[in-house]
Protein backbone atom coordinates (compact mmCIF):
# COMPACT_ATOMS: atom_id res chain seq x y z
CA UNK A 1 0.00 0.00 0.00
CA UNK A 2 1.56 3.31 -1.02
CA UNK A 3 0.72 6.10 1.43
CA UNK A 4 1.16 10.29 0.44
CA UNK A 5 1.60 11.96 3.66
CA UNK A 6 0.63 16.01 3.37
CA UNK A 7 0.66 19.11 5.16
CA UNK A 8 -0.37 22.45 3.96
CA UNK A 9 0.45 26.50 5.67
CA UNK A 10 -2.46 28.43 3.85
CA UNK A 11 -3.66 32.05 3.96
CA UNK A 12 -6.48 31.28 7.27
CA UNK A 13 -9.17 33.25 5.80
CA UNK A 14 -10.05 31.83 2.26
CA UNK A 15 -7.21 28.93 2.94
CA UNK A 16 -5.43 29.41 -0.03
CA UNK A 17 -2.08 27.18 -0.11
CA UNK A 18 1.14 29.34 0.09
CA UNK A 19 3.25 25.96 1.38
CA UNK A 20 2.60 22.52 0.89
CA UNK A 21 4.93 19.61 1.54
CA UNK A 22 4.02 15.84 -0.04
CA UNK A 23 6.38 12.61 1.06
CA UNK A 24 5.44 9.29 -0.38
CA UNK A 25 5.64 6.28 1.77
CA UNK A 26 5.81 2.79 0.90
CA UNK A 27 5.29 1.58 4.39
CA UNK A 28 8.95 1.62 5.77
CA UNK A 29 10.56 4.50 3.87
CA UNK A 30 10.10 7.91 1.43
CA UNK A 31 10.74 7.61 -1.81
CA UNK A 32 9.46 10.80 -3.15
CA UNK A 33 9.24 13.79 -1.90
CA UNK A 34 7.34 17.38 -3.24
CA UNK A 35 7.77 20.41 -1.02
CA UNK A 36 7.40 23.91 -2.65
CA UNK A 37 6.37 27.67 -1.31
CA UNK A 38 3.10 28.39 -3.17
CA UNK A 39 1.94 31.57 -4.35
CA UNK A 40 -1.67 32.17 -2.96
CA UNK A 41 -2.76 35.11 -5.09
CA UNK A 42 -4.23 36.53 -2.17
CA UNK A 43 -2.63 38.40 0.87
CA UNK A 44 -1.01 36.90 4.16
CA UNK A 45 -2.70 38.23 7.14
CA UNK A 46 -0.12 39.71 10.17
CA UNK A 47 -1.31 37.08 12.08
CA UNK A 48 -0.07 33.66 9.79
CA UNK A 49 2.88 35.33 8.87
CA UNK A 50 3.70 35.37 12.64
CA UNK A 51 2.58 31.78 12.85
CA UNK A 52 4.45 30.13 10.41
CA UNK A 53 7.05 32.60 9.13
CA UNK A 54 5.58 32.79 5.25
CA UNK A 55 5.00 36.45 4.39
CA UNK A 56 3.89 37.94 0.90
CA UNK A 57 7.15 38.81 -0.07
CA UNK A 58 8.20 35.04 0.38
CA UNK A 59 5.68 33.81 -2.36
CA UNK A 60 5.69 36.87 -4.57
CA UNK A 61 7.78 34.41 -7.10
CA UNK A 62 6.66 31.07 -5.91
CA UNK A 63 4.74 29.41 -8.60
CA UNK A 64 0.87 29.28 -8.36
CA UNK A 65 -1.31 26.52 -7.70
CA UNK A 66 -2.65 25.62 -10.94
CA UNK A 67 1.83 25.86 -12.07
CA UNK A 68 2.27 22.69 -8.92
CA UNK A 69 -1.12 20.85 -9.89
CA UNK A 70 0.43 18.36 -11.95
CA UNK A 71 3.36 17.30 -9.60
CA UNK A 72 0.73 17.00 -6.79
CA UNK A 73 -1.25 14.99 -9.12
CA UNK A 74 1.25 12.75 -9.93
CA UNK A 75 2.95 12.00 -6.58
CA UNK A 76 -0.82 11.24 -4.80
CA UNK A 77 -2.03 9.38 -7.80
CA UNK A 78 -2.56 5.33 -6.55
CA UNK A 79 -2.52 6.54 -2.99
CA UNK A 80 -3.78 7.14 0.50
CA UNK A 81 -3.60 10.87 1.50
CA UNK A 82 -2.53 11.02 4.96
CA UNK A 83 -2.25 14.13 6.93
CA UNK A 84 -3.07 15.16 10.99
CA UNK A 85 -6.47 16.44 10.91
CA UNK A 86 -7.02 15.19 7.18
CA UNK A 87 -10.33 16.64 6.03
CA UNK A 88 -8.85 19.99 6.69
CA UNK A 89 -5.92 19.21 3.95
CA UNK A 90 -7.75 17.51 2.35
CA UNK A 91 -10.15 20.33 1.61
CA UNK A 92 -7.90 22.69 1.37
CA UNK A 93 -6.33 20.72 -1.95
CA UNK A 94 -9.76 19.52 -3.13
CA UNK A 95 -10.48 23.10 -3.47
CA UNK A 96 -7.70 24.64 -5.31
CA UNK A 97 -8.28 21.59 -7.70
CA UNK A 98 -11.91 22.54 -8.09
CA UNK A 99 -11.04 26.24 -8.85
CA UNK A 100 -8.91 24.98 -11.91
CA UNK A 101 -11.61 22.68 -12.87
CA UNK A 102 -9.98 18.98 -11.76
CA UNK A 103 -12.15 17.08 -9.30
CA UNK A 104 -9.92 15.63 -6.52
CA UNK A 105 -10.32 12.26 -5.02
CA UNK A 106 -8.04 10.36 -2.95
CA UNK A 107 -8.46 7.24 -0.13
CA UNK A 108 -7.61 9.12 3.18
CA UNK A 109 -6.48 8.88 6.80
CA UNK A 110 -6.25 10.61 9.50
CA UNK A 111 -3.18 10.56 11.88
CA UNK A 112 -5.27 12.15 14.37
CA UNK A 113 -8.24 9.27 14.61
CA UNK A 114 -5.26 6.72 14.26
CA UNK A 115 -3.35 8.45 17.60
CA UNK A 116 -7.14 8.18 19.76
CA UNK A 117 -7.46 4.85 18.56
CA UNK A 118 -3.98 3.07 18.77
CA UNK A 119 -2.31 5.08 21.62
CA UNK A 120 -5.38 6.40 23.22
CA UNK A 121 -4.73 8.11 26.77
CA UNK A 122 -2.88 11.54 25.69
CA UNK A 123 -4.62 14.73 27.07
CA UNK A 124 -4.12 16.25 23.20
CA UNK A 125 -3.71 14.77 20.06
CA UNK A 126 -2.69 17.96 18.42
CA UNK A 127 0.32 17.69 15.97
CA UNK A 128 3.01 19.40 18.81
CA UNK A 129 1.84 17.89 21.77
CA UNK A 130 1.57 13.92 20.45
CA UNK A 131 5.10 14.27 18.80
CA UNK A 132 6.61 15.75 22.00
CA UNK A 133 4.78 12.53 24.00
CA UNK A 134 6.46 10.55 21.81
CA UNK A 135 9.53 12.10 21.57
CA UNK A 136 9.30 12.99 17.78
CA UNK A 137 11.45 16.62 16.53
CA UNK A 138 9.59 18.70 14.86
CA UNK A 139 12.20 20.67 12.34
CA UNK A 140 9.95 23.71 11.41
CA UNK A 141 6.92 23.58 13.85
CA UNK A 142 3.94 25.60 11.27
CA UNK A 143 5.68 24.93 7.94
CA UNK A 144 4.95 22.68 6.13
CA UNK A 145 7.58 20.56 5.50
CA UNK A 146 8.50 20.18 8.88
CA UNK A 147 5.01 19.64 10.03
CA UNK A 148 4.82 16.57 7.15
CA UNK A 149 7.95 15.03 8.11
CA UNK A 150 7.18 14.81 11.94
CA UNK A 151 4.12 13.24 10.27
CA UNK A 152 5.89 10.60 8.22
CA UNK A 153 7.51 9.20 11.83
CA UNK A 154 4.00 9.35 13.80
CA UNK A 155 2.58 7.53 11.14
CA UNK A 156 5.39 5.06 11.19
CA UNK A 157 4.88 4.63 14.64
CA UNK A 158 0.98 4.05 14.09
CA UNK A 159 1.41 1.52 11.19
CA UNK A 160 3.60 -0.72 13.54
CA UNK A 161 1.48 -0.12 16.33
CA UNK A 162 -0.32 -3.43 17.90
CA UNK A 163 -3.67 -3.96 16.07
CA UNK A 164 -3.15 -1.62 13.77
CA UNK A 165 -3.96 -3.97 10.49
CA UNK A 166 -7.42 -3.71 11.51
CA UNK A 167 -7.47 -0.67 12.57
CA UNK A 168 -6.52 0.92 9.19
CA UNK A 169 -8.27 -1.61 7.25
CA UNK A 170 -11.56 -0.04 9.75
CA UNK A 171 -10.75 3.45 8.45
CA UNK A 172 -10.46 2.62 4.77
CA UNK A 173 -13.34 1.15 4.54
CA UNK A 174 -15.99 3.05 2.22
CA UNK A 175 -18.77 2.85 4.97
CA UNK A 176 -16.53 4.05 7.78
CA UNK A 177 -17.14 7.46 9.06
CA UNK A 178 -13.63 7.56 10.97
CA UNK A 179 -12.06 9.92 8.13
CA UNK A 180 -15.44 11.88 8.15
CA UNK A 181 -15.84 12.61 11.69
CA UNK A 182 -14.04 15.96 13.39
CA UNK A 183 -10.31 14.69 14.27
CA UNK A 184 -10.96 15.41 18.27
CA UNK A 185 -14.44 14.61 18.65
CA UNK A 186 -14.66 10.77 19.85
CA UNK A 187 -16.50 8.05 17.73
CA UNK A 188 -17.83 7.12 21.15
CA UNK A 189 -19.87 10.79 20.99
CA UNK A 190 -21.17 10.51 17.85
CA UNK A 191 -22.06 7.05 17.81
CA UNK A 192 -24.58 8.09 21.17
CA UNK A 193 -26.64 10.42 19.29
CA UNK A 194 -29.98 9.20 18.53
CA UNK A 195 -31.61 8.98 14.91
CA UNK A 196 -34.99 11.25 16.52
CA UNK A 197 -35.80 14.75 16.58
CA UNK A 198 -34.04 17.42 19.02
CA UNK A 199 -31.83 20.05 19.60
CA UNK A 200 -27.58 19.14 19.60
CA UNK A 201 -25.03 21.74 21.30
CA UNK A 202 -21.24 21.41 19.41
CA UNK A 203 -18.83 22.15 22.16
CA UNK A 204 -15.03 23.33 22.00
CA UNK A 205 -12.44 21.64 24.57
CA UNK A 206 -13.42 24.35 27.08
CA UNK A 207 -16.52 22.91 26.92
CA UNK A 208 -18.26 26.27 25.77
CA UNK A 209 -21.15 25.72 23.03
CA UNK A 210 -20.33 27.01 19.70
CA UNK A 211 -23.08 25.95 17.34
CA UNK A 212 -26.48 25.05 17.97
CA UNK A 213 -28.51 23.05 15.54
CA UNK A 214 -32.25 21.26 15.68
CA UNK A 215 -32.74 18.35 13.42
CA UNK A 216 -35.74 15.76 13.04
CA UNK A 217 -32.95 13.04 12.66
CA UNK A 218 -30.07 14.49 15.05
CA UNK A 219 -27.35 11.91 13.49
CA UNK A 220 -27.99 12.35 10.05
CA UNK A 221 -28.01 16.43 10.39
CA UNK A 222 -24.65 15.97 13.00
CA UNK A 223 -22.89 13.55 10.03
CA UNK A 224 -24.00 16.45 7.71
CA UNK A 225 -21.85 19.07 9.32
CA UNK A 226 -18.56 16.78 8.60
CA UNK A 227 -19.66 15.88 5.08
CA UNK A 228 -19.90 20.17 4.56
CA UNK A 229 -16.97 21.38 2.92
CA UNK A 230 -17.48 25.15 3.55
CA UNK A 231 -14.33 27.19 4.90
CA UNK A 232 -17.17 27.89 8.05
CA UNK A 233 -17.77 23.78 8.25
CA UNK A 234 -14.71 22.90 8.21
CA UNK A 235 -13.10 25.32 10.99
CA UNK A 236 -16.38 24.58 13.25
CA UNK A 237 -15.58 21.26 12.37
CA UNK A 238 -11.88 21.41 13.99
CA UNK A 239 -12.83 23.14 16.63
CA UNK A 240 -15.35 20.59 17.88
CA UNK A 241 -14.31 18.13 20.93
CA UNK A 242 -17.93 17.34 22.24
CA UNK A 243 -21.53 16.92 21.32
CA UNK A 244 -24.26 17.13 23.40
CA UNK A 245 -27.86 16.66 22.43
CA UNK A 246 -31.35 17.11 24.40
CA UNK A 247 -34.78 15.05 22.28
CA UNK A 248 -37.56 17.05 21.44
CA UNK A 249 -39.97 14.32 20.35
CA UNK A 250 -40.95 16.89 16.95
CA UNK A 251 -39.47 18.90 15.12
CA UNK A 252 -41.78 21.62 16.46
CA UNK A 253 -40.51 21.68 19.84
CA UNK A 254 -36.87 21.44 18.25
CA UNK A 255 -37.27 24.42 16.32
CA UNK A 256 -38.27 26.04 20.08
CA UNK A 257 -35.89 25.09 21.60
CA UNK A 258 -33.10 25.74 18.89
CA UNK A 259 -34.07 29.36 19.14
CA UNK A 260 -34.19 29.09 23.09
CA UNK A 261 -30.30 27.92 23.49
CA UNK A 262 -29.41 30.40 20.52
CA UNK A 263 -30.55 33.06 22.99
CA UNK A 264 -29.05 31.50 25.94
CA UNK A 265 -25.37 30.80 24.51
CA UNK A 266 -24.70 33.21 21.56
CA UNK A 267 -22.99 30.91 19.84
CA UNK A 268 -20.15 31.88 17.68
CA UNK A 269 -21.38 29.79 14.69
CA UNK A 270 -25.04 30.58 14.23
CA UNK A 271 -25.61 33.51 12.46
CA UNK A 272 -29.31 33.90 12.84
CA UNK A 273 -32.00 34.12 16.29
CA UNK A 274 -29.28 35.63 18.20
CA UNK A 275 -30.82 38.81 18.62
CA UNK A 276 -33.66 39.52 21.46
CA UNK A 277 -35.86 42.10 20.29
CA UNK A 278 -37.56 44.43 22.87
CA UNK A 279 -41.48 43.72 23.41
CA UNK A 280 -43.99 46.11 22.94
CA UNK A 281 -47.58 45.50 24.53
CA UNK A 282 -50.72 47.64 24.37
CA UNK A 283 -52.67 48.55 27.97
CA UNK A 284 -56.15 50.44 29.13
CA UNK A 285 -55.64 52.84 32.64
CA UNK A 286 -58.27 55.75 33.86
CA UNK A 287 -56.93 59.28 34.58
CA UNK A 288 -58.33 61.37 37.21
CA UNK A 289 -61.42 62.65 34.91
CA UNK A 290 -62.14 58.86 35.30
CA UNK A 291 -61.53 58.53 31.28
CA UNK A 292 -59.91 55.30 29.81
CA UNK A 293 -56.74 55.34 27.79
CA UNK A 294 -55.47 52.65 25.72
CA UNK A 295 -51.92 52.79 25.17
CA UNK A 296 -48.20 51.36 24.56
CA UNK A 297 -44.80 50.64 26.14
CA UNK A 298 -42.27 48.23 26.24
CA UNK A 299 -43.25 44.99 27.77
CA UNK A 300 -41.21 45.33 30.69
CA UNK A 301 -43.14 48.27 31.71
CA UNK A 302 -46.57 47.59 30.90
CA UNK A 303 -48.93 46.52 33.99
CA UNK A 304 -51.44 43.89 32.45
CA UNK A 305 -50.71 43.33 28.90
CA UNK A 306 -54.11 43.50 26.68
CA UNK A 307 -51.70 42.10 23.37
CA UNK A 308 -47.36 41.54 22.87
CA UNK A 309 -45.75 43.08 19.87
CA UNK A 310 -42.41 42.43 18.84
CA UNK A 311 -42.35 45.76 16.39
CA UNK A 312 -43.23 49.04 17.80
CA UNK A 313 -44.72 49.96 14.32
CA UNK A 314 -47.11 46.76 14.18
CA UNK A 315 -47.89 48.27 17.73
CA UNK A 316 -48.78 51.56 16.92
CA UNK A 317 -50.60 50.26 13.97
CA UNK A 318 -52.74 47.77 15.59
CA UNK A 319 -53.51 50.82 18.15
CA UNK A 320 -54.67 53.35 14.78
CA UNK A 321 -56.63 50.23 13.93
CA UNK A 322 -58.79 49.73 16.96
CA UNK A 323 -59.04 53.78 17.17
CA UNK A 324 -60.47 53.78 13.97
CA UNK A 325 -62.97 50.79 14.18
CA UNK A 326 -64.45 52.02 17.79
CA UNK A 327 -63.82 55.76 16.77
CA UNK A 328 -62.12 56.16 19.97
CA UNK A 329 -59.69 59.42 19.87
CA UNK A 330 -56.11 59.40 18.73
CA UNK A 331 -54.98 61.88 22.16
CA UNK A 332 -56.21 59.02 24.54
CA UNK A 333 -55.08 56.34 22.54
CA UNK A 334 -51.51 57.96 23.44
CA UNK A 335 -51.15 57.87 19.27
CA UNK A 336 -50.36 61.99 19.77
CA UNK A 337 -48.75 63.37 22.53
CA UNK A 338 -48.66 66.79 24.23
CA UNK A 339 -51.69 67.87 22.71
CA UNK A 340 -54.80 69.90 23.37
CA UNK A 341 -56.84 68.08 21.42
CA UNK A 342 -56.13 65.23 18.94
CA UNK A 343 -55.28 66.55 15.22
CA UNK A 344 -54.30 63.79 13.93
CA UNK A 345 -53.72 63.30 9.60
CA UNK A 346 -55.57 60.16 9.46
CA UNK A 347 -58.07 59.53 12.36
CA UNK A 348 -61.22 61.60 12.18
CA UNK A 349 -63.52 59.75 13.97
CA UNK A 350 -63.22 61.38 17.22
CA UNK A 351 -66.45 62.11 18.67
CA UNK A 352 -65.26 65.11 20.88
CA UNK A 353 -63.94 63.66 23.76
CA UNK A 354 -60.42 65.63 24.06
CA UNK A 355 -62.91 68.97 23.48
CA UNK A 356 -65.14 67.52 26.18
CA UNK A 357 -68.17 67.23 23.65
CA UNK A 358 -68.52 63.83 24.56
CA UNK A 359 -70.03 62.19 27.93
CA UNK A 360 -67.00 60.48 29.25
CA UNK A 361 -69.55 57.21 29.92
CA UNK A 362 -70.07 57.44 25.99
CA UNK A 363 -66.46 57.30 25.40
CA UNK A 364 -65.85 54.60 27.97
CA UNK A 365 -67.86 52.17 26.79
CA UNK A 366 -66.65 52.45 22.84
CA UNK A 367 -62.94 51.81 24.75
CA UNK A 368 -64.50 48.72 27.14
CA UNK A 369 -65.80 47.48 23.53
CA UNK A 370 -62.30 47.38 21.86
CA UNK A 371 -60.45 46.05 24.85
CA UNK A 372 -63.35 43.35 25.25
CA UNK A 373 -62.44 42.70 21.41
CA UNK A 374 -58.81 42.62 22.09
CA UNK A 375 -59.29 39.67 24.35
CA UNK A 376 -61.97 37.91 22.77
CA UNK A 377 -59.34 37.41 19.51
CA UNK A 378 -56.19 36.83 21.87
CA UNK A 379 -55.39 33.07 21.16
CA UNK A 380 -55.73 30.62 24.17
CA UNK A 381 -54.53 26.86 22.87
CA UNK A 382 -52.49 24.00 23.43
CA UNK A 383 -50.71 22.65 20.33
CA UNK A 384 -50.25 19.10 21.05
CA UNK A 385 -47.31 16.95 19.97
CA UNK A 386 -45.51 13.79 19.94
CA UNK A 387 -43.90 13.34 23.08
CA UNK A 388 -39.81 11.74 22.90
CA UNK A 389 -40.71 8.21 23.53
CA UNK A 390 -44.56 5.98 23.21
CA UNK A 391 -45.72 6.44 26.81
CA UNK A 392 -45.44 10.76 26.69
CA UNK A 393 -47.09 13.57 24.94
CA UNK A 394 -45.70 16.97 24.56
CA UNK A 395 -47.66 20.51 24.45
CA UNK A 396 -46.82 23.82 23.25
CA UNK A 397 -48.91 26.94 25.44
CA UNK A 398 -49.90 30.25 24.05
CA UNK A 399 -51.97 32.60 26.25
CA UNK A 400 -53.73 35.70 25.20
CA UNK A 401 -51.43 35.48 22.05
CA UNK A 402 -48.01 35.09 23.55
CA UNK A 403 -45.82 31.86 23.90
CA UNK A 404 -45.19 30.63 27.50
CA UNK A 405 -43.36 27.65 26.52
CA UNK A 406 -43.56 23.45 25.88
CA UNK A 407 -43.76 20.96 28.25
CA UNK A 408 -43.89 16.82 28.20
CA UNK A 409 -46.55 14.79 29.96
CA UNK A 410 -47.34 11.10 30.88
CA UNK A 411 -49.79 9.43 28.73
CA UNK A 412 -51.45 8.44 31.73
CA UNK A 413 -52.25 11.90 33.45
CA UNK A 414 -55.43 13.74 32.93
CA UNK A 415 -55.41 16.76 32.18
CA UNK A 416 -58.64 19.39 32.57
CA UNK A 417 -57.34 22.74 33.08
CA UNK A 418 -54.60 25.31 32.88
CA UNK A 419 -53.59 25.10 36.17
CA UNK A 420 -52.83 21.71 35.47
CA UNK A 421 -51.01 21.80 32.48
CA UNK A 422 -49.53 24.76 33.74
CA UNK A 423 -47.61 22.09 36.27
CA UNK A 424 -45.31 20.40 33.45
CA UNK A 425 -44.76 23.46 31.78
CA UNK A 426 -41.15 24.08 30.89
CA UNK A 427 -41.52 28.34 31.11
CA UNK A 428 -39.40 30.36 27.43
CA UNK A 429 -39.76 33.73 26.56
CA UNK A 430 -41.71 34.91 23.79
CA UNK A 431 -40.21 36.33 20.98
CA UNK A 432 -40.24 37.54 17.31
CA UNK A 433 -38.14 34.50 16.10
CA UNK A 434 -40.61 32.49 18.06
CA UNK A 435 -43.90 34.02 17.04
CA UNK A 436 -42.11 33.38 13.45
CA UNK A 437 -41.95 29.72 13.91
CA UNK A 438 -45.37 29.49 15.72
CA UNK A 439 -46.67 31.33 12.45
CA UNK A 440 -44.75 29.02 9.89
CA UNK A 441 -46.59 25.94 11.59
CA UNK A 442 -50.28 27.42 11.30
CA UNK A 443 -49.45 28.75 8.00
CA UNK A 444 -47.98 25.26 6.62
CA UNK A 445 -51.26 22.89 8.13
CA UNK A 446 -54.12 24.94 9.27
CA UNK A 447 -55.90 22.30 9.61
CA UNK A 448 -53.64 20.40 11.75
CA UNK A 449 -53.32 23.00 14.42
CA UNK A 450 -57.53 23.02 14.74
CA UNK A 451 -57.32 19.58 14.86
CA UNK A 452 -54.31 19.33 17.62
CA UNK A 453 -55.38 22.13 19.37
CA UNK A 454 -57.65 21.95 22.85
CA UNK A 455 -58.66 25.34 23.52
CA UNK A 456 -58.73 26.20 26.97
CA UNK A 457 -60.95 29.74 27.07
Amino acid sequence: MMYTIIDVETTGQGNKVTEISIFKYDGTQIIDEFTSLVNPEAYIPDYITALTGIDNLMVANAPTFPEIANDVLAITENTIFVAHSVNFDYNVIRNEFKAIGIDFRRKKLCTVRLSRKLIPGHRSYSLGKICHALDIDINGRHRARGDAEATVILFEKLLNSEGSETVFNDFLKKTSKEATLPPHLPSSVFNDIPNEPGVYYFKNKKGKVIYVGKAKDLKKRVLGHFYDKTEKELNLCRETVDIDFELSGSELIALLMEDAAIKQYFPEYNQASKRNPKAYAIFSYEDRKGIIHLAYNTLKATPNPLLTFYNITDCRQFLESLCTQFELCPKYCHLQEGVTQCSHYKIKTCHGICLENEPIIEYNKRVQKSIKHVVENSKDFVIKQKGRHSEEEAFVLIKNSVYLGYGFIDRSEQITNYEALENYLIPQKDNVDVQKILRMQSKSSIAYLRSKSISLT
